[in-house]
């Protein structure tokens, strides 16, 4: 089985409710390519994704970081959901209506 298919089956884990046993390094991450930059240990070319909305853009950033941490927390543990270790760092912002919208997208490290 290989990465995309292992990303294929805890996403439709995540979106029924399934959730796997809480730790700090779930073992899934091992399903990517893995190398060692700068003392961490970063997935090569797999990138997360967050977004989220707000009426300020330190406000959205923040909701868009949450999002970020929640869904590579929940995949691959806590070890390799910071954001500040993460790798390829990219953030988009658009205006809305109410204020703005924040998109982050980085490759998990730890």
């Amino acid at each position: 089985m290989n990465g995309r298919n292992i990303c294929a089956i805890l996403m439709l884990a995540h979106a029924t409710g399934i959730s796997p046993a809480l730790a700090d390094d779930t073992g899934f991450a091992s399903a990517h390519d893995l190398r060692r930059e700068g003392g961490r240990l970063c997935m090569e070319s797999h990138f997360h994704s967050g977004s989220g909305d707000g009426p300020t853009k330190p406000a959205a950033m923040k909701a868009a970081h949450q999002a970020w941490y929640d869904y590579t927390s929940w995949e691959y543990g806590s070890d390799w959901a910071r954001w500040g270790k993460s790798a390829s760092k990219g953030v988009n912002y658009t205006k809305t209506n109410s204020g703005w919208s924040a998109t982050v997208e980085s490759r998990p490290c730890k």
